[in-house]
């Protein structure tokens, strides 16, 4: 176990990435508190989600800027080395084919920040999961 020691909370893995104190209420405030290099891609990000799901709600689920509509759409979470964007495993399945450079597991995609982020994949996947009702 390894324990932060700004916050004193315990986790499983070695300096896991987490929020100290209060959790962000909004993606502004989630955003704010990343560092400032992280910001303008998360900014990006953000703007395509928004272009692509116009009618969807912004809110903060699980610590994460979530996209919703009758239900979550899609998650995005920055970390360490990456940006985990979180569609769903059905997503994942659905668009294997196209996402062979990057890291996935059974509901995330690994997106690390020394690479463009592909928008134009993103706004896909994003559309698919809302208009399929498949969410994470």
């Amino acid at each position: 176990m390894w324990k932060c020691p700004d916050c004193g909370r315990e986790f499983k893995n070695e300096n896991q990435s987490h929020f100290c104190g209060e959790p962000p209420k909004t993606v502004d405030e989630y955003i704010e508190a990343q560092p400032e290099s992280i910001r303008p891609i998360l900014n990006e990000l953000r703007a395509t989600l928004h272009k692509v799901l116009p009618n969807a709600k912004e809110i903060i689920s699980w610590s994460m800027p979530t996209y919703k509509d009758k239900y979550n759409i899609i998650h995005f979470a920055a970390h360490k080395k990456h940006i985990g964007l979180y569609p769903g495993d059905k997503a994942i399945e659905h668009f294997a084919h196209r996402l062979t450079e990057y890291k996935t597991s059974k509901g995330a995609i690994q997106l690390p920040y020394d690479k463009p982020l592909p928008l134009d994949l993103i706004a896909e996947i994003a559309k698919w999961s809302y208009e399929t009702g498949n969410h994470p």
